[in-house]
């Protein structure tokens, strides 16, 4: 095991209700591929502005909370930016999290670099519960949203789903007129998954705009419609109904 092995971090958060079960410890991994241009922390792309962090830093500090976490029945999730771009970091990371039965959970998109799978992989070996972001069924309309196509997104999904059978909660943010015109296919696409446990639908917000403007970029959905959470909470029902 490499203690002395670096990760890009962007922040902490030691008590969220959010991001799995119980109360989590949210680790938030420096650095993503896509360009999601609803994404509230673009600031989160670049790894140039990283906070650095060896695999015995993060996991000291994440030891001092593990009592509240366990009491709670919560654990560690590792979000991002993109943290599957990081899987040998955080293999190391969660080898140690394990040694003390930490439950861990991944915030992923799945759009990670093939020459990266086989530390992907291994990583797997140690997580109890993925929060999937489906950016969009269609691939063309998810380029649009992300500048990537779906398909190798969706491949993973189905990978870890039905081949390792890791428990998914699938999350799907709710762009009005964008991400609710292909409600139906994305329906049955996920009841061909086996390990999903539900779906979150959560409502697009733009409280990130100020960081878009701080960092000298264009906002494209300026005049995008705020949905109230009663509205994404009828598409998350209607997910959900899988008779």
């Amino acid at each position: 095991m490499d203690n002395n092995l670096i990760g890009n971090i962007h922040s902490i958060e030691s008590f969220s209700t959010v991001d799995g079960p119980g109360i989590r410890y949210v680790v938030f991994m420096q650095g993503c591929n896509l360009r999601c241009k609803y994404c509230h922390n673009p600031d989160t792309w670049s790894k140039q502005t990283a906070n650095e962090y060896t695999v015995n830093e993060l996991t000291n500090k994440i030891f001092n909370s593990k009592d509240y976490l366990k009491l709670s029945n919560g654990g560690v999730t590792f979000s991002g930016g993109e943290p599957l771009l990081q899987a040998k970091f955080l293999t190391q990371v969660c080898k140690k999290l394990k040694q003390k039965d930490i439950h861990i959970a991944l915030d992923t998109a799945g759009y990670f670099d093939e020459t990266n799978r086989k530390y992907v992989e291994e990583l797997l070996e140690y997580t109890d519960l993925l929060l999937y972001d489906i950016k969009h069924i269609n691939s063309s309309i998810c380029k649009d949203i992300t500048s990537q196509e779906n398909c190798n997104m969706l491949q993973f999904l189905e990978y870890v789903s039905n081949i390792k059978q890791i428990p998914v909660i699938i999350r799907i943010v709710y762009l009005p007129g964008i991400t609710d015109n292909n409600l139906e296919e994305l329906k049955n696409y996920i009841k061909t998954l086996k390990s999903v446990i539900k779906v979150e639908v959560l409502p697009y917000h733009d409280m990130g705009k100020y960081k878009w403007e701080n960092l000298n970029l264009k906002y494209e959905y300026e005049n995008l419609k705020i949905p109230t959470k009663n509205e994404a909470k009828e598409i998350e029902k209607y997910l959900n109904d899988i008779s």
